[in-house]
């Protein structure tokens, strides 16, 4: 049997255990692929991190199927929940929202590292950093 051809690929951030079928609906609907059953299922894959914005990319294929990959939450939304804030600083370089230490960085570099560019750890703590910075948040050394 030769492979599906894949026809579309599109990335969604939902809300994990609650995806709202009007996000779904804006993003899937020119697809063709079956909503419902792309809902229920990152439904019951993401219930154990409800609250959080997990990110998938649906695949779907010539036959209506579809497959879903999952990824990490975005770098910015687990600073801002480590933190407890609302929002990064309108304006970075004049404005702190709050400080996170050495163990939180290292902690959401651990956690975002399969999806950054990098090859160690070391490498995606520095880009967990970058990101807090440019969010008005100081990293403590």
């Amino acid at each position: 049997m030769p492979p599906k051809k894949k026809t579309h690929e599109v990335t969604l951030a939902l809300e994990a255990g609650n995806a709202a079928m009007v996000d779904l609906g804006k993003m899937l609907g020119p697809t063709g692929a079956n909503m419902r059953a792309v809902k229920v299922e990152y439904d019951e894959a993401t219930a154990k991190n409800r609250g959080e914005i997990i990110p998938v990319i649906v695949s779907v294929y010539e036959d209506r199927s579809h497959t879903l990959a999952y990824k990490t939450p975005p770098t910015s939304f687990l600073i801002r929940k480590t933190l407890g804030i609302q929002s990064g600083a309108s304006n970075p370089l004049t404005q702190n929202v709050g400080t996170l230490s050495a163990t939180q960085v290292k902690e959401i570099a651990e956690r975002k590292l399969p999806d950054l560019n990098a090859n160690d750890l070391d490498a995606a703590i520095k880009i967990v950093a970058g990101t807090a910075r440019s969010m008005g948040v100081k990293v403590a050394s």
